[in-house]
């Protein structure tokens, strides 16, 4: 398995091309340093939290670097995304988890649910992003995951495109959930590769609610800066 992921992302450091990192990596030891951290999820009233006050309850929230248009964070976000690079999403997993264990605001959590994909966009990409980090996070962290507890079911079309206006409502987002039994009383840490508008954490929080979690957190790779 790992002389066939060495054939399709060959260890180059995406960053700076240097050779001198494992076959796990994507990126080498001094450019994973110099990612633009955001040490959100040892803040409390952070950007992110801030995001939901008046939409949504949530516990403590925050995402562990910042987007920017044209930088290293973005083209990691695309490997994940769009160009089946998995190894991206193993990186900012790990990167989340060791943010996380150093922050003692989420100690407490207990259950990782990843924003689901729709059926449909999984099979295309051959596997959930948010799943990825998730698996990364609890390599960590060793919280359990419940990758099956939610679904997506619709979205009016993607948001890909959309500016921060039009992917405001999230009324187009539904989620379902599957086993809410599995999240009865549990402290849930919802994850997801990107916010933006928070319409989506918005939209699967609600839904979560009816599980009746005792609490529910959100964890972003990355947060994007207007």
């Amino acid at each position: 398995m790992q002389g066939f992921l060495h054939l399709l992302f060959p260890s180059i450091c995406l960053q700076c091309g240097t050779d001198e990192l494992s076959d796990s990596n994507i990126l080498c030891d001094s450019c994973i340093q110099q990612l633009p951290y955001t040490d959100f999820f040892s803040i409390e009233n952070n950007v992110v939290e801030k995001m939901f006050w008046g939409r949504i309850s949530l516990g403590a929230c925050g995402a562990a670097l910042f987007f920017t248009k044209k930088s290293i964070v973005q083209i990691l976000i695309f490997e994940l995304k769009y160009k089946q690079n998995p190894k991206a999403g193993w990186l900012l997993g790990r990167l989340m988890g060791e943010a996380l264990q150093k922050s003692n605001r989420f100690h407490h959590i207990n259950g990782l649910v990843p924003v689901p994909l729709q059926k449909s966009r999984q099979r295309k990409r051959g596997y959930n992003q948010a799943q990825l980090l998730c698996e990364g996070i609890a390599a960590v962290c060793h919280w359990p995951l419940f990758k099956d507890a939610i679904q997506k079911k619709k979205t009016s079309s993607s948001q890909t495109h959309k500016d921060r206006l039009q992917r405001g409502g999230s009324a187009t987002i539904q989620f379902t959930i599957t086993h809410p039994e599995t999240l009865y009383g549990l402290n849930l840490l919802v994850v997801d590769d990107v916010v933006t508008t928070g319409a989506t954490m918005e939209a699967l929080g609600n839904c979560l609610l009816m599980a009746q979690p005792a609490s529910i957190g959100f964890a972003a790779a990355a947060y994007t800066l207007h």
